[in-house]
């Protein structure tokens, strides 16, 4: 008997440390019930509505709903359907979300809520509805600036999006699918994320639940403070799957402030075009590992061009911050004003300098060449064969020699490198290329087992490939 009530005394214990474990791990959950109570009504759901054209078949439901989505995507606006109808107009309404910054009325949003919209709506946590105007959109940061009628407004304070940190908690307030003012949370999962298609936006990741109508609300540190806007999600089926991204408030409000003192955003470019670095054309430029940006082509008008920046030249620094990869030039760069100037660390020639550059402003519409031609010789070594460069075709390109490529041998060196038929050969290891005698000349000079930085151009554009030979 004595046994059994020791025993049940033991079991007893370890249930109450148990639960106490528990509450103690429950009392270390961030609590966002304050965080929500102070920060929605900074909140809102915006609703655009644009004029849409559309010809052919108008497709009904039993409920009168138009074109499925799924159609949609693969047909667009009209189904092809033989004999179909006139062309009609009718509205498109979309929904997204956004957060009041001033309270005399300027609210933040994303850029592809409010695209092409004929009317914007803005309806604020108390449900008033106001009518908003559009002060400016950036595209390619994908931030909107958008003003309504009203005064003392409830704002949200902006946070410092540079001290976040991965794993810190992060809460997200939108309007999902029409819900108003849905709270989701989670954590930083990733920080200076870059996505294809954005070059100047350093992406906060989340695993925050985020869906289609979130999208322009604002991300939450814990003390309340907006550190982001949401603006994308990785998706297969449309819906939420665990990566969102937000972009960082720092990067908004610089792009907001822009659009309200000046009515566009001025950001700086160098004129150059970059590509990755590998781990072989590291070795052939003399680089310790894949890291910067190499300078592919430069705009002969540019900025880079003009204050000494070469083809070959690998960029690992801008303003005492490192280049770590190719994508963070762009944004780097970009948030420099047009006239001011930059301190470039760079590699060239196995040696590292420093340069410093004037940048200029981003040009509406950058131009570009497009080379053609036709193309013989043989490069044994290689596994390719090249013929004399046209004339007419150096001028296009704005080039003094170089060879074209007639074709390359299936797994040899040449094809192994990268080198494709119709590439137009300019320099092998930082020596020109004039004519395929020049080119075999360098070719036979070079160690077996090194790698060496290989220029070309493709379609027009300049790059490098590394290209490593092998023993005899």
């Amino acid at each position: 008997m004595e046994r059994t009530l020791r025993h049940s005394f033991a079991f007893a214990v370890l249930m109450m440390l148990a639960l106490a474990c528990a509450s103690a791990q429950a009392r270390d959950l961030p609590d966002f019930t304050e965080l929500v109570e102070q920060a929605a009504p900074g909140v809102v759901n915006i609703s655009t509505t644009r004029t849409v054209t559309s010809g052919g078949f108008s497709y009904h439901g039993p409920g009168g709903e138009e074109i499925p989505e799924i159609f949609r995507r693969f047909f667009g606006d009209q189904l092809p359907i033989p004999g179909g109808g006139q062309k009609r107009e009718r509205e498109r309404q979309s929904l997204g979300s956004g957060f009041v910054i001033s309270e005399d009325g300027y609210i933040m949003t994303n850029a592809h809520v409010v695209q092409d919209a004929d009317e914007i709506l803005v309806r604020l946590n108390d449900r008033r509805e106001l009518e908003a105007e559009l002060v400016g959109a950036d595209a390619k940061t994908d931030v909107a600036l958008l003003k309504v009628d009203a005064d003392n407004l409830p704002t949200l304070e902006i946070g410092d999006s540079d001290t976040l940190e991965v794993g810190e908690w992060v809460a997200a307030i939108g309007s999902p699918f029409g819900f108003d003012h849905s709270v989701t949370a989670g954590i930083v999962s990733a920080i200076n994320r870059t996505l294809p298609s954005d070059a100047y936006v350093p992406f906060i990741q989340t695993d925050v639940a985020i869906n289609p109508g979130n999208s322009g609300g604002p991300l939450f540190n814990l003390d309340g403070e907006v550190v982001g806007i949401n603006s994308q999600i990785f998706t297969r089926n449309g819906g939420f799957m665990g990566l969102s991204f937000a972009i960082p408030i720092s990067v908004a409000m610089d792009v907001a402030d822009q659009l309200k003192n000046e009515g566009r955003v001025s950001r700086g470019w160098l004129g150059v075009v970059i590509q990755p670095v590998s781990r072989d054309l590291a070795e052939s430029f003399g680089l310790e590992g894949p890291t910067g940006a190499l300078i592919a082509d430069l705009d002969p008008e540019g900025p880079a061009a003009r204050d000494g920046l070469k083809a070959g030249d690998v960029i690992i620094g801008v303003n005492g911050e490192d280049v770590d990869r190719s994508s963070t030039l762009p944004r780097l760069v970009g948030r420099v004003r047009p006239g001011e100037d930059v301190e470039l660390a760079l590699m060239r020639d196995g040696r590292e300098r420093e340069l410093t550059v004037t940048v200029g402003a981003w040009p509406d519409a950058p131009g570009g060449q497009q080379a053609s031609g036709p193309s013989t010789g043989r490069q044994a070594r290689l596994g390719l064969a090249v013929m004399p460069l046209e004339e007419n075709v150096r001028e296009r390109l704005g080039i003094d020699g170089g060879v074209r490529v007639e074709s390359v041998e299936p797994g040899g060196v040449a094809q192994q490198a990268g080198i494709r038929p119709g590439d137009v050969l300019v320099s092998v290891d930082h020596q020109a290329i004039s004519s395929p005698k020049r080119l075999m000349s360098v070719i036979e000079s070079l160690e077996a087992g090194r790698a060496v930085p290989v220029r070309l151009y493709r379609e027009g554009r300049s790059l490098y490939v590394a290209l490593r030979l092998e023993a005899d």
